[in-house]
């Protein structure tokens, strides 16, 4: 075959530091778009971005050459250092170590594009860790409860 054929969907999530809100509702929205530019910067595509104050969810394109671990650490190296040098945050703003990484199939991109946008109904209902659980156990992988919110 001549070219190469990819569908490379990604439902991600990651967290702040020991998951404190500090990502505040008046600048939520601008992170939200930098998040997006910065995915668009490192080559793939930004299809839906949303969260609330402690964690963020994005719905990515990515091509056969991202390698998702090289793709994450620089998509938070970026994201949080416009963060700190933005001043939004009166401490310093990190990023929780690890994330969560979900192939999504294209018949379901509405579905978690949909799901993105409700992210402040839904926490109104379910606490973050109950649902990151959840999307480890609906992908069915593997984890240690100790270790997964060190």
């Amino acid at each position: 075959m001549a070219h190469t054929y990819t569908s490379l969907l990604y439902h991600i999530v990651f967290a702040t530091k020991q998951r404190q809100p500090t990502m505040e509702e008046y600048w939520r929205a601008q992170l939200h778009q930098y998040l997006g530019g910065t995915v668009r910067g490192l080559g793939g595509v930004a299809l839906e971005v949303g969260g609330v104050t402690d964690h963020v969810h994005l719905l990515v394109s990515l091509n056969q050459n991202h390698r998702i671990a090289d793709f994450m650490r620089e998509l938070k190296a970026s994201t949080s250092k416009w963060v700190n040098q933005s001043g939004l945050t009166p401490a310093r703003f990190e990023w929780q170590r690890g994330y969560g990484a979900f192939s999504v199939n294209q018949s379901l991109k509405e579905t978690v594009r949909r799901y993105i946008q409700r992210q402040e109904e839904h926490h109104r209902k379910q606490l973050f860790e109950e649902e990151f659980i959840a999307l480890l156990d609906a992908h069915q992988i593997e984890y240690d409860s100790k270790y997964v919110f060190d």
